[in-house]
């Protein structure tokens, strides 16, 4: 091969490197720029959390039949009763 081609190569592979790297870097300063704005702006308005609430458990004797009769009714396709 000619030593003008590896020339040519070399130099088209370490522009697009650099690009590549300059602009990653680029990314990673605006990254971190965006979340020190962020942490100053939830201080003086920060995000109310809303409050969990845990579900009701449910203990009545009509929730447990309907579980019984689900049960009995799956067994009852499978076979087993």
């Amino acid at each position: 091969m000619d030593a003008t081609l590896w020339k040519d190569a070399l130099f088209v592979m370490v522009i697009g490197m650099g690009t590549v790297f300059v602009f990653l870097t680029v990314m990673i300063w605006a990254m971190d720029l965006n979340g020190k704005v962020l942490q100053l702006v939830n201080k003086i308005w920060p995000e109310e959390i809303p409050q969990e609430t845990k579900p009701a458990r449910r203990t009545s004797a009509e929730d447990d039949s309907e579980i019984a009769l689900a049960i009995a009714c799956a067994m009852a396709k499978a076979g087993r009763a």
